[in-house]
C-alpha cells in the first residue's frame, strides 16, 4: 500500500486532526475529568525522572498488591504538544489488572527533533528496565504503547537496537500503535513541519514502514473507524509492512467504530472497551 501523490491541501485534510474534529476542546475537557478520576483512585508516583532533558520524566501507577507487568504509556500531540498528565486515565484499567503504568513525558518539537524524542523514549524503557523495580514495576513484562504521534514512537522502540543501550536483551514484549503515524513521508509537506524541521531524508530514516524490527514482540495496531483516511491508511500501511509481527488471531488492524482521532484514545479509560481488552491480551 505505497503512499499516494498527495496535493498539500490534501495532507492538510488528511494528518490536521483538530480541524478534523472540531469538538476535540470537548475530548480534552473529557481526558482532564477521566484523568483526575484515575489519579484520585491510583495516586502516581509523580515526576520520576528517567533521563537529563527538561521533560525526560514519567508518573508511575502501581498496583496495591504488586505489578505482574509494566504498560509504557507515549501520549500523542504530533510530538509538539500535549502532557503526560493529559493521559493519566490510560492508567486506570490496567492498575485495575495488576499492571504498573509508567506515563511518558518527553521532550517537544521545535526546542528538540524528533530523532531526539525516539531516544529519549527509549531511555524510558531502560530506565524502567533498571530502575522500575526499586519504585514497583515489573521491569521483567513490558508492553509499550503509545497514540498517534506516540503510536509513531512505540512502533519505534520496536525498531531500537537495546544491546547497544546497554541492556542485555529485548525488554519488549509487545507494543501498541493507536492512531500512528508510520511513514513520516507526507509531514514534510504538513503545515506543522515549521516545528518538526524534517526533510524527506529524516522522514524515511524516521519512519516505522522503513525499518526492519529488532524485536519479535507483536504490535497491536488500531485506529478510530471515524479518523480521517490518511490515518486509516497508516494503520493498514505498518500492518502491511510488518507482516511477523501482528497478534494472534487478528486479520487486521483493530479498527474502533464510531471513534475519531480524539475519542479513540478514550477507551481506554474503559476497562470493557475492544481497545483494552486488546492490549490487557498482549500481556
Amino acid at each position: 500500500m505505497s503512499a499516494p501523490a498527495l496535493t498539500a491541501d490534501e495532507i492538510e485534510r488528511g494528518y490536521n486532526t483538530r480541524a478534523a474534529v472540531p469538538d476535540h476542546p470537548r475530548w480534552f475537557e473529557r481526558y482532564a475529568e477521566l484523568s483526575a478520576a484515575a489519579c484520585a483512585r491510583f495516586p502516581p508516583r509523580c515526576d520520576l525522572r528517567y533521563g537529563p532533558g527538561p521533560k525526560e520524566t514519567l508518573d508511575l501507577f502501581v498496583p496495591a498488591g504488586g505489578a505482574r507487568a509494566t504498560f509504557v504509556f507515549l501520549h500523542g500531540g504530533y510530538w509538539r504538544a500535549l502532557d503526560k498528565r493529559d493521559f493519566s486515565f490510560v492508567a486506570g484499567p490496567f492498575v485495575a489488572a495488576g499492571i504498573a503504568v509508567a506515563n511518558v513525558n518527553y521532550d517537544l518539537c521545535p526546542d528538540v527533533a524528533i530523532a531526539t524524542i525516539v531516544d529519549e523514549c527509549a531511555r524510558a524503557i531502560a530506565w524502567v528496565v533498571r530502575e522500575g523495580a526499586g519504585h514497583g514495576a515489573a521491569p521483567d513484562r513490558i508492553v509499550v504503547g503509545g497514540h498517534s504521534a506516540g503510536g509513531h514512537l512505540a512502533a519505534m522502540m520496536l525498531a531500537t537496537d537495546w544491546r547497544a543501550r546497554g541492556l542485555a536483551a529485548d525488554p519488549i514484549r509487545a507494543a501498541v500503535s493507536l492512531s500512528g503515524v508510520h511513514d513520516l513521508a507526507p509531514m514534510v509537506q504538513f503545515s506543522f513541519n515549521a516545528d518538526f524541521r524534517l526533510d524527506e531524508a529524516e522522514a524515511a530514516r524516521l519512519s516505522p514502514v522503513n525499518l526492519e524490527p529488532r524485536s519479535a514482540a507483536p504490535i497491536l495496531v488500531a485506529v478510530g473507524g471515524d479518523e480521517t483516511s490518511e490515518f486509516l491508511r497508516q494503520s493498514r500501511l505498518l500492518w502491511d509492512r510488518w507482516p511477523g509481527h501482528r497478534p494472534a488471531g487478528m486479520d487486521g488492524p483493530l479498527v474502533v467504530p464510531g471513534r475519531n482521532h480524539f475519542s479513540v484514545v478514550a477507551d481506554y479509560a474503559d476497562p470493557d472497551s475492544a481497545l483494552t481488552r486488546a492490549t490487557l491480551a498482549l500481556f
